[in-house]
């Protein structure tokens, strides 16, 4: 009996000190500012457009909320949406996608998809439902197609099989041309607006030689688009019928757009990688340009100031909100669920940045900011305001996260 006591002790005192240590890795770290950040910047002399532009006040989610592993096993994913019925369409960037049970404890594989350039940033990335999915079984994915000696950013179109297994009628609606022979920055979101139409997030390919096409308006790189569900230019767009224009056109000079999302007010906004520095939440209006890259709070890599550190100029969006240094984000969605005080928060997964970042709105402009997931130390690749009312993440390191209020 004296041996069962001790041991019930020595658990009891090892479960203190595990929560204990548990709650300091869950901690909020905040800067001198009061913001989330506590690392310093790597343009100090660069300021804001505006009061909230950067480092706004931390925010405390006060909702008790749990966060499980639904799976280990999903290999690269990228993508995340649900089906119908509540199981999960997870893309895989080695060219393939999985559906995946609503416990995550079933994983299957989707055949039939064309053949894709997974080097690098490439391979299968976003998918979504044609908004008749229920009628139709018709899904669209963008990828990195391999041409010639190159590849580009292209949206595709296909009818999944009853039983989830294989894909035909596989058609290429689009391609972000010019084809060019790299492996980054391909942007590749995929929003379906209330009309029907499909948003298209393109990145400028990271060189600097690709990134002057984020400005020039002949071709399809370091745009936000939007096209039909056949790939046409979609009706209303702000530069059909103008001379220089590609008529598909919504917006233009963004850098790697990897989120994109319609709030609940039906606004469209993207969520884009900068430099070192310079990473962007972007309110996107039709034919306006976002300055990308004659405009950035951002670095280059070595260093070197980006157009003679030019942050402001006139023709150009400010963002609404920038980090400096970076979070590297990726998907996004904005939060409808279950916790009261995280609707109509923007929810954006975070790679380098290694967390779900919670930024709180008000008429548009960001009023908090709250870094969730910080003790998991995963590369976050894609969040999913899921239809059960609970958020869902997938990682670079191939898990399903699902985080749920307790």
């Amino acid at each position: 009996m004296k041996f069962n006591k001790f041991y019930i002790s020595a658990v009891s005192l090892l479960l203190i000190f595990s929560s204990c240590k548990e709650n300091k890795v869950n901690a909020q770290q905040l800067g001198k500012d009061g913001s989330v950040e506590t690392e310093k910047p790597n343009s100090p002399d660069y300021k804001p457009a505006f009061a909230g532009q950067t480092r706004i006040k931390a925010v405390k989610t006060a909702t008790p909320y749990k966060v499980e592993i639904l799976t280990k096993n999903l290999g690269r994913p990228w993508g995340i949406i649900n089906l119908p019925d509540g199981r999960f369409l997870i893309t895989d960037k080695n060219g393939h996608m999985n559906v995946v049970s609503t416990d995550g404890k079933q994983i299957s594989k989707i055949e039939g998809f064309p053949k894709v350039d997974s080097k690098g940033q490439g391979g299968m990335l976003d998918v979504a439902l044609d908004p008749d999915f229920k009628a139709n079984n018709i899904i669209y994915f963008s990828f990195s197609e391999p041409y010639e000696k190159g590849n580009h950013t292209a949206v595709g179109k296909g009818k999944l099989s009853q039983d989830l297994k294989n894909i035909s009628e596989v058609k290429v609606i689009f391609h972000a041309i010019p084809t060019y022979d790299g492996d980054k920055h391909y942007g590749s979101r995929l929003v379906f607006d209330k009309g029907g139409n499909l948003f298209v997030s393109t990145g400028e390919r990271s060189d600097k030689q690709t990134r002057v096409y984020a400005q020039r308006t002949d071709n399809y790189l370091g745009k936000i688009l939007k096209i039909t569900k056949d790939g046409q230019p979609a009706s209303g767009n702000p530069f059909i019928g103008k001379a220089g224009f590609k008529p598909e056109i919504y917006a233009y000079g963004v850098r790697n757009p990897q989120g994109l999302a319609i709030d609940p007010n039906g606004n469209l906004w993207d969520v884009e990688m900068g430099p070192r520095g310079g990473d962007e939440i972007n309110l996107i209006k039709p034919g306006k340009n976002y300055g990308w890259g004659d405009v950035t709070y951002g670095i280059e890599y070595s260093g070197d100031k980006i157009n003679n550190g030019t942050t402001q100029k006139a023709g150009t969006e400010q963002p609404v909100y920038y980090w400096d240094p970076v979070i590297s984000p990726s998907g996004v969605t904005f939060y409808t669920g279950n916790i009261d005080e995280w609707k109509g928060n923007l929810m954006i997964g975070c790679l380098s940045g290694e967390h779900i970042n919670r930024i709180v709105m008000k008429d548009n402009k960001i009023v908090g900011e709250e870094r969730l997931l910080v003790d998991q130390k995963e590369r976050f690749r894609d969040v999913l305001n899921g239809s059960d009312g609970n958020l869902y993440a997938v990682t670079d390191s191939g898990k399903l996260y699902k985080i749920s209020k307790k």
